[in-house]
């Protein structure tokens, strides 16, 4: 019996240590199945919350991209209005903060291809609403205050503008999805990892009866997952504070713009009031001078016709000599200021130049050699000829500048039958090319990359505006035609302007200073003047009559009607541009359906915001005028109806 005994002993020992050693086995395959799930939950975890600040940040960089987009908009706004070149210059900065903002945006997001994706629809939404506000500001640069303010309001509510905000709210709007279901997501994470562990603990405790070990490591496992949840809700709390920060940091930004907007302001008016009183100073001189040739020469021939002498003719000569140069600084400062009507006609660009001579020699000093080559083949351009004029002239500035007041400047002209998009945006099709070369220092890459962008320039400050190169490529592109630079380090600089060939009718140009008499065959025609000032009423009125004319005015535009209704014949009318109660234009536009086969000629001296285009295809003769330049006119405006 014993014997049997210890067998059976031993057999119940044998499963025991069987029934331990599977037990034993079976603890430690659940205690290496938790340590796996814990891991797992961590790194997982841990990319969870990398995902949901990197969301915050994709977030919180579009909404400062939305920032400083409205900013930028608003300071061309004030551009606009104010035409001041240091909002230009907020403005273009705000445009190049946006830009860094949107690569940055890029920068974050390379990682994930759908927001990729949406990143470059964002980008070229900015790039085509970057375009419309550029081209705007480019108004403002060249002083047509009327059509930057219309296309203002013209670009405040585009399909650019719409896509813009549609592209950046798609973005937040699909971080703000995103950020949502990854909360969800690493909810149910915890979830999941809750259930698995019960379920194995339960499991270990079943198998492991009483294991103290196994239950101290279950233990220990839910005390870690605690500290998890407690340091996942620090990060969030950390997440509210950084946002918080933000958004506290951004008022106390805009706050700082607007003491600093205000500072420039104040600025800008003091070194406005300066520059003015510069300006009226420099001009009151110049002016004093001319009319001191003028009041001399005039009372010197006074007292000669009294006293029988024989240089009053002389002297009549110099004072009318110091009225045209009044009379061209007067133009140069309205062609400066862009506030002289835009009359353009056919016009040879190797005259243009040679006409310049004399003013390029006084303008670019004795050390500078003027060289002219014309080969421009014949071919005329379509063109404001005031606006060319200043147009070479900077160009030959510059070119001075850029030679230390020394060297060679070259101006030739000539011809080029181009491809489509071979120069620029250019249209297929012949151009005349007119090329201004010096021997200067050059253009390093940096330079010629920023060359047209408003308010860049390499001169020192109170040199330059940075306005001249983009004021030059502006009326190039509005002309139709491109420009190109050739340059290089040490062996000068070439600005070729690619203006489009005109093949309409060529009228040949007047010469403003020939003094030629009307030609006594003329026939006598009835003239209607129509001028608001006095003094100008009368001189007309003396000139046409000295011309053989009978002439009737009035002083007054409304008065026209019955002034017509009066006359019994009517060849001609004669109008100022600018008079109070109806321009000129207006009331040729009113007596329209009584004037046929009446000819039309406006006189100016200013047509404010007139273009070419509002005075309905009528001559225009500006003022101040010789009486062979009226002659001609009157017999222009006349001639169709003559025949």
């Amino acid at each position: 019996m014993s014997g049997n005994g210890d067998e059976a002993l031993a057999r119940q020992l044998d499963w025991r240590a069987i029934l331990l050693g599977v037990l034993a086995l079976l603890g430690a395959l659940v205690l290496v199945a938790l340590v796996n799930l814990q891991m797992s939950t961590d790194r997982e975890r841990d990319e969870a919350l990398a995902k949901q600040a990197r969301t915050y940040e994709v977030i919180i960089r579009a909404g400062q991209l939305s920032t400083t987009i409205a900013q930028a908009e608003s300071s061309l706004g004030r551009y606009v209005v104010s035409a001041d070149k240091a909002i230009g210059r907020q403005y273009a900065d705000a445009m190049g903060r946006a830009t860094d903002q949107i690569e940055r945006l890029d920068a974050t997001t390379r990682d994930d291809p759908a927001l990729q994706q949406r990143i470059g629809a964002l980008r070229s939404a900015f790039n085509a609403r970057s375009k419309e506000l550029n081209e705007t500001a480019l108004y403002s640069v060249f002083k047509r205050d009327r059509d930057a303010l219309g296309a203002y309001y013209q670009v405040s509510d585009t399909q650019a503008r719409a896509a813009l905000e549609t592209r950046l709210t798609a973005v937040v709007d699909r971080e703000r999805d995103l950020l949502g279901q990854r909360k969800l997501e690493a909810a149910a994470l915890l979830a999941s990892s809750r259930t698995t562990t019960t379920v194995l603990a339960i499991f270990g405790l079943l198998t492991v009866l009483g294991s103290i070990v196994l239950g101290a490591l279950m233990v220990q496992a839910v005390r870690e997952r605690a500290h998890a949840d407690a340091d996942a809700a620090a990060s969030a709390a950390r997440a509210g504070q950084l946002h918080e920060a933000v958004v506290e940091a951004t008022a106390q930004l805009r706050e700082e713009a607007r003491e600093r907007e205000q500072a420039e302001e104040r600025l800008r008016q003091s070194q406005k009031m300066e520059a003015v009183g510069q300006l009226t100073g420099g001009i009151a001189h110049d002016f004093n001078n001319m009319l001191a040739v003028v009041l001399g020469g005039l009372e010197l021939a006074k007292r000669h016709l009294h006293q029988g002498g024989t240089d009053a003719a002389r002297h009549i000569e110099n004072a009318m000599e110091g009225a045209n140069r009044a009379a061209t600084l007067t133009r140069r400062l309205l062609v400066f200021s862009r506030e002289e009507a835009l009359l353009p006609a056919s016009v040879e660009a190797g005259k243009v130049i040679h006409g310049m001579s004399d003013l390029l020699d006084r303008t670019l000093g004795d050390q500078v050699t003027v060289e002219t080559r014309d080969q421009g083949l014949g071919w005329r351009v379509w063109i404001d000829r005031h606006q060319l004029e200043n147009t070479l002239l900077n160009l030959a500035v510059n070119a001075r500048d850029a030679m230390d007041g020394r060297g060679t400047l070259t101006i030739a002209t000539g011809g080029a039958a181009l491809g489509e998009n071979e120069v620029g945006e250019n249209a297929a099709g012949d151009y005349v090319v007119i090329t201004v070369s010096d021997t200067g220092s050059g253009m390093t890459p940096e330079v010629l990359e920023r060359v047209f962008e408003p308010f860049f320039t390499t001169k020192p400050v109170g040199k330059g505006t940075g306005l001249g190169l983009s004021q030059i490529f502006g009326f190039v592109r509005q002309s139709g035609g491109e420009i190109a630079i050739d340059t290089e380090i040490g062996l000068g600089t070439s600005v070729k302007l690619y203006l489009p060939r005109y093949t309409g009718e060529a009228v040949a140009e007047e010469d403003a200073e020939a003094h030629v008499e009307a030609e006594g065959g003329e026939r006598v025609l009835d003239i209607l003047v129509v001028e608001d000032d006095p003094r100008v009423l009368n001189a007309t009125v003396s000139a046409l009559t000295e011309l053989g004319h009978r002439v009737t005015s009035i002083d007054d535009p409304l008065a026209a009607p019955a002034a017509i209704d009066r006359l019994e014949s009517l060849d001609l009318v004669v109008s100022d541009v600018l008079m109070p109660g109806q321009t000129g234009p207006e009331m040729i536009a009113a007596l329209e359906p009584r004037l046929a086969g009446v000819g039309v000629l406006f006189l100016t001296g200013f047509a404010g915001e007139a273009g070419a285009d509002a005075f309905g295809g009528h001559p225009v003769l500006r003022k101040p005028y010789t009486m062979a330049a009226l002659a001609r006119a009157v017999a222009a405006a006349a001639a169709p109806r003559s025949m």
